[in-house]
């Protein structure tokens, strides 16, 4: 269980690579940045228990530096049912023009029991939630084991109740942010996107745990504006998609840098739940996607990996923050030392 005593002052480690589910988050790419001296991410969605676990070994047998994982919380299937059987089945001939076909639109709970056990048998030493509040038993039973828990919020409500519930360290995720919001409910509330510093400022009212700071890291600057209102890290994700050791598709790296792209957009159409992506046609020609996830996410699983492998950009979900354009192909520790700079002296 090595690092788990390590971590307890997140202040060692400004730089925390966000856990980037769907190909990005490789373990070569955890293995990297935490060598490089990051507090980096694996992401376990959309993975069994078993491929995590493989992972995990992966990036024990690379680096001794801590690492943490990702886990998402089940949320509940759709209540717009009817919205989806339509939407869906409007997807079936762009799906053949590609060579796929749309998949089951069901609920799953991306193996969460299984992927709970696996950590609790052999923790890693801080594991993140999204998309909810672990069960307090799944919380509780972490924390007894050395690991810390963080959970990550969108508004100050969500902060409220993540602190609440014990979260040892709570994960900021400002409008900034690029791929799926980390929202507690798949609903469209007014008033849920709250830029980082909005957010940080916010949050320090309502807590005293450590607060990471998510959205909208693209260099030195924006890293030293967050750790100066208040954060105690700075999670970068977009910055990494394009650095040699990510898992992203080459089709999705070289969109980044695609003038085709000038913008960002938060979106439901690839997976039912909002994210944040970049302008493409598909994310334009379906703005009325039914709030389904993972259902909308599961039926159109292979229609976007089959846009992948044809390099089409343009029907691939090309999540990414709204600072996308900022970054060069590098390795993740140029990127870590370039980001570094932003760390105040003493710091």
């Amino acid at each position: 269980m090595g690092g788990v005593d390590r971590i307890r002052d997140l202040s060692h480690w400004p730089i925390v690579v966000s856990p980037m589910a769907g190909g990005p988050s490789v373990p070569a790419l955890t293995v990297a940045a935490a060598n490089a001296g990051a507090l980096s991410f694996l992401a376990g969605g959309y993975k069994t228990a078993l491929a995590m676990r493989s992972e995990m070994d992966q990036v024990r047998a690379g680096t001794d530096a801590a690492f943490g994982v990702n886990v998402f919380v089940p949320g509940e299937a759709t209540r717009e049912p009817e919205a989806l059987v339509p939407y869906v089945a409007a997807l079936e001939p762009l799906a053949a023009g590609l060579g796929a076909e749309m998949g089951p639109a069901t609920w799953d709970d991306d193996d969460f029991a299984a992927k709970i056990e696996v950590l609790l048998a052999d923790p890693p030493p801080i594991v993140s939630f999204t998309f909810g509040i672990p069960p307090v038993d799944v919380l509780r039973g972490l924390q007894s084991q050395g690991v810390l828990v963080a959970i990550t919020v969108t508004t100050p409500d969500e902060v409220t109740l993540a602190y609440e519930a014990g979260a040892d360290c709570l994960c900021l995720q400002g409008s900034e942010a690029g791929a799926h919001r980390g929202a507690f409910v798949n609903d469209d509330r007014p008033d849920q996107d709250y830029p980082i510093l909005d957010l940080l400022a916010q949050a320090s009212q309502r807590t005293d745990v450590p607060l990471i700071a998510a959205g909208g890291v693209a260099g030195p600057g924006e890293l030293e504006a967050v750790l100066r209102a208040g954060a105690v890290a700075a999670q970068a994700g977009t910055a990494f998609l394009r650095c040699h050791e990510s898992g992203a598709n080459p089709t999705y790296k070289a969109a980044l840098v695609d003038p085709r792209f000038e913008s960002t957009v938060i979106t439901r159409a690839f997976s039912g739940r909002r994210a944040r992506a970049l302008a493409n046609e598909f994310v334009r020609e379906h703005e009325g996607a039914p709030k389904a996830y993972p259902e909308i996410n599961n039926a159109t699983r292979a229609f976007r990996a089959a846009a992948a492998a044809a390099g089409d950009a343009q029907h691939m979900s090309l999540y990414g923050g709204v600072n996308f354009q900022r970054w060069e192909a590098r390795s993740a520790g140029e990127i870590i030392g370039q980001l570094a700079a932003g760390v105040p002296e003493g710091g």
